[in-house]
């Protein structure tokens, strides 16, 4: 495989480091969302740069912080697509190898709601592999805080673990939900998850709440979890005697839902790297991701610092 780079790295001290997917995201507008067998007419195609990774990389990027995305793309008008979202956003694509495979595709559908349907062709993003990760550690030992997802091969992200230089702090969004290995969920820190996330890795164990939820996740290893849960907030734990804590989330009119989870994510991790409490962090990335609901897509919709909703009024935790 004949790899090409898409930058070079300096030295550079990262705030963030995104290890994971980069896709086209093909949407179309639906009045509702076809039952099997079913055609629906749409809107007209749209498409627009994202992925789980390239969409942390860009909304950290635009709210300031100094961002690096590891991922791989083809050698296609959708990678240079994608590239040029990363770049324009300000984030170091030093790490983006190009080829090997077609640019992963997502297949958007959007209803009047907001709510959204995705099916991912991977493509390039399964050709992330281990190989790839040890050989990109100058991008690994210059990241204070390393972000990732589960739309590159869990043994990638398996290695990124073993990878992290002392000290760095590992975020994981298990989506798609997969069974996670002991020494991926031991350095979780947050595991972060939405409701469906959590019921699929919990299974019968869930319970009814999310508190039931975060204590179950972190019996499974991790050092700290967070769920998200739209409108409502979210939800920190890190099994200290204050916690779960409940985050409320400003009150938005959501127009698409679409990134708005990697939106959160992103700016989690980048708190966490500045050394802000859980919960903290955890409050000023509610903040963001109520701004990206407001707007379409899912870069586009990104905010900058300075676009950002005041914080919802504390409520007591239960």
């Amino acid at each position: 495989m004949n790899d090409n780079h898409a930058g070079s790295a300096g030295d550079a001290d990262y705030e963030l480091l995104v290890v994971g997917s980069a896709n086209a995201d093909l949407v179309v507008g639906v009045e509702r969302r076809p039952a099997a067998g079913e055609t629906v007419l749409g809107s007209d195609l749209a498409v627009h740069p994202g992925g789980k990774g390239g969409n942390q990389a860009v909304a950290a990027a635009r709210l300031g912080a100094r961002t690096a995305l590891l991922a791989r793309v083809g050698d296609d008008a959708h990678g240079t697509l994608l590239l040029d979202a990363q770049r324009a956003a300000g984030v170091d694509t030093a790490g983006v190898l190009v080829g090997g495979a077609p640019t992963g595709v997502a297949l958007i559908t959007v209803d009047p709601s907001g709510d959204n349907s995705i099916v991912v062709s991977p493509g390039a993003n399964a050709r992330l592999t281990p190989e790839d990760i040890r050989a990109a550690g100058p991008v690994l030992a210059a990241a204070r805080v390393v972000s990732s997802q589960l739309e590159i091969p869990l043994e990638t992200v398996a290695e990124v673990v073993r990878a992290l230089r002392p000290g760095a702090r590992f975020v994981l969004n298990p989506s798609p939900p997969a069974p996670l290995p002991a020494e991926v969920l031991a350095a979780c820190d947050p595991l972060v998850v939405n409701e469906h996330e959590a019921r699929v890795i919990l299974g019968e164990d869930a319970g009814g709440a999310p508190e039931d939820w975060a204590r179950g996740l972190l019996a499974l290893g991790p050092r700290s979890v967070v769920i998200t849960l739209g409108a409502e907030g979210a939800l920190t734990a890190d099994g200290s005697a204050e916690s779960p804590v409940r985050v409320p989330s400003p009150k938005v009119d959501a127009v698409d839902t679409t990134g708005a989870g990697d939106a959160f994510t992103a700016a989690l991790g980048w708190r966490l790297g500045l050394g802000e409490d859980l919960p903290s962090a955890a409050a000023y990335a509610v903040r963001v991701g109520a701004a990206a609901v407001t707007r379409k897509g899912a870069q586009a919709s990104y905010p900058t610092a300075s676009e950002l909703p005041a914080a919802a009024p504390e409520v007591p935790s239960p």
